[in-house]
C-alpha cells in the first residue's frame, strides 16, 4: 500500500514539474489536425526554427546557472549582434565571412553591454529579472536608437545609400541580408524526405551544446553553480560572488549577439528597429515551454521547448480559423500563451521562494525554542 503511495506521489510530482511541456503538447495534438498542414510542411518549419532559434535560446542557460533567473537583457546582446550586421553590410562583405566578421565585431559590444548589465543586476540582487527588462528599454528605447537613427552616418561612417535613410544618416528600417543568407544556406544543407536540414547552422548549435557541458564542469562553470546555489556560502568558500554573475551575464550576451546573428542571416533580412523588441520574450517563452524553470535549466528543454513552443506558432492561426473562421483568434491566442507562460513561471518561483523562506523560519524558531527548552 506504501509502495502504490509512494508511486502516485511520485507520478504526481512528475505530473506537476512537467505540466508546462505537457499542456503544450496536448494543444499541438489538438490544433494539428485542424490547421490541416501535412506533416513534411511541419517537419521543415520546426526544423528551420531550431537552427534558426536554438542558439539563442542556449545563451540563458549561463545566468540560470548563476542563479540569477532568465536574462530579460539577453537583448543587450541582440542589439550588438543587429549593429554588427549593419556595419558588415555596408562593408559588403557577404557569406561565410561576413559573418565571421559579424560575430567578432559583435564581440566588444556586447562585451562591454554585459558588463554594465551585470554590475547593475549585482546593486539588484533579488530583483534581476525585472532589472533586466527595464535594462531592454533603457538601451533598446534610448542608446540603440541613439546610435543607430543619429551616430550613423556622422560618427561611424556608412557609405552605401542602400543602407542609410534619404536625409544622410541613420539606418534604413529593413537592411537586406539575402547575399548572406543565400550562400551560407547553400554551403552545407542535405533535403531529406523534402525536409532541408541546414548542417552548418546545427553544427554550431552542437559545438555550442558541447561547450556548455564542458564549461559545467570547468572550475568557474562550478563557481557559476555554487553562486546558483547559495551567494553566501560560496562567498565564504572564497568565490568571487560578484565577478561571476557579471562573468555568467556576459557570456549570455556575447553568447545572445551571436545567436541574433545566426537568426537575421536565417530570415534574410533584418528589420533596424523592431528584429530585437520582442525576441527575449521569445526566447524565454521557449525555454519554460520545454520544461526549464526560473531557477533549473537544461539543453534538452532548449530542443523541447522550441519544437513545442514553434509547433503551436505555426498552427495555432490555422487552428483558429478553421473553430472561429477568424485566423486572429489564433494569433492572439499564441501571443497571450507567450506571456502566460512567462508570467506563471514567475508566479511559481516566487511562491517556491516564499514558502521556502517561511519553512527555513519555522525551522530556526523550532531550534531557538528547543535551544531555550535545554536552557
Amino acid at each position: 500500500m506504501n509502495g502504490n503511495n509512494n508511486m502516485g506521489k511520485k507520478a504526481l510530482g512528475l505530473l506537476q514539474k512537467n505540466s508546462v511541456p505537457i499542456m503544450f503538447i496536448l494543444i499541438c495534438a489538438i490544433c494539428i489536425p485542424l490547421s490541416g498542414f501535412s506533416v513534411g510542411y511541419l517537419a521543415n518549419e520546426i526544423v528551420t526554427r531550431m537552427g534558426r532559434n536554438c542558439f539563442l535560446i542556449l545563451c540563458l542557460l549561463f545566468p540560470i546557472m548563476a542563479g540569477m533567473g532568465l536574462n530579460f537583457a539577453m537583448t543587450l546582446g541582440a542589439m550588438a549582434g543587429e549593429i554588427a550586421l549593419i556595419l558588415v553590410a555596408d562593408w559588403q562583405i557577404w557569406g561565410i565571412p561576413g559573418i565571421v566578421l559579424a560575430m567578432i565585431v559583435s564581440i566588444p559590444i556586447s562585451a562591454m553591454l554585459g558588463w554594465m548589465c551585470g554590475t547593475i543586476l549585482n546593486r539588484a540582487r533579488g530583483r534581476e529579472m525585472i532589472t533586466g527588462y527595464i535594462l531592454n528599454f533603457f538601451v533598446g528605447s534610448g542608446l540603440y536608437l541613439m546610435v543607430v537613427l543619429y551616430m550613423m552616418g556622422p560618427v561611424i561612417p556608412i557609405k552605401h545609400a542602400s543602407i542609410k535613410l534619404p536625409r544622410g544618416y541613420g539606418i534604413r528600417n529593413t537592411v537586406s541580408l539575402l547575399s548572406m543568407r543565400q550562400k551560407l544556406d547553400d554551403l552545407l544543407a542535405v533535403n531529406i524526405g523534402g525536409v532541408k536540414i541546414p548542417v552548418l547552422t546545427f553544427l554550431i548549435i552542437g559545438v555550442l551544446c558541447l561547450f556548455i557541458v564542458w564549461f559545467r564542469r570547468t572550475k568557474l562553470g562550478q563557481d557559476m553553480r555554487a553562486v546558483g546555489q547559495d551567494m553566501e556560502v560560496a562567498r565564504d568558500a572564497g568565490i568571487k560572488v560578484e565577478r561571476t554573475r557579471i562573468i555568467s551575464i556576459i557570456m549570455s550576451t556575447v553568447f545572445a549577439g551571436f545567436g541574433m546573428i545566426i537568426y537575421l542571416q536565417n530570415i534574410g533580412n533584418m528589420p533596424t528597429y523592431t528584429a530585437h523588441s520582442q525576441i527575449g520574450m521569445f526566447c524565454i517563452a521557449a525555454l519554460l515551454v520545454g520544461g526549464a524553470s526560473v531557477d533549473r535549466a537544461s539543453i534538452g528543454n532548449v530542443f523541447l521547448g522550441v519544437t513545442l513552443f514553434h509547433l503551436m506558432f505555426i498552427v495555432a492561426p490555422s487552428a483558429g480559423a478553421a473553430i472561429t473562421g477568424d485566423s486572429m483568434i489564433g494569433e492572439y491566442f499564441r501571443v497571450f500563451v507567450s506571456y502566460g507562460v512567462i508570467t506563471l513561471a514567475l508566479v511559481m518561483y516566487e511562491m517556491k521562494k516564499r514558502s521556502m523562506k517561511s519553512l527555513a523560519g519555522q525551522q530556526l524558531a523550532l531550534a531557538q525554542r528547543e535551544e531555550a527548552g535545554d536552557k
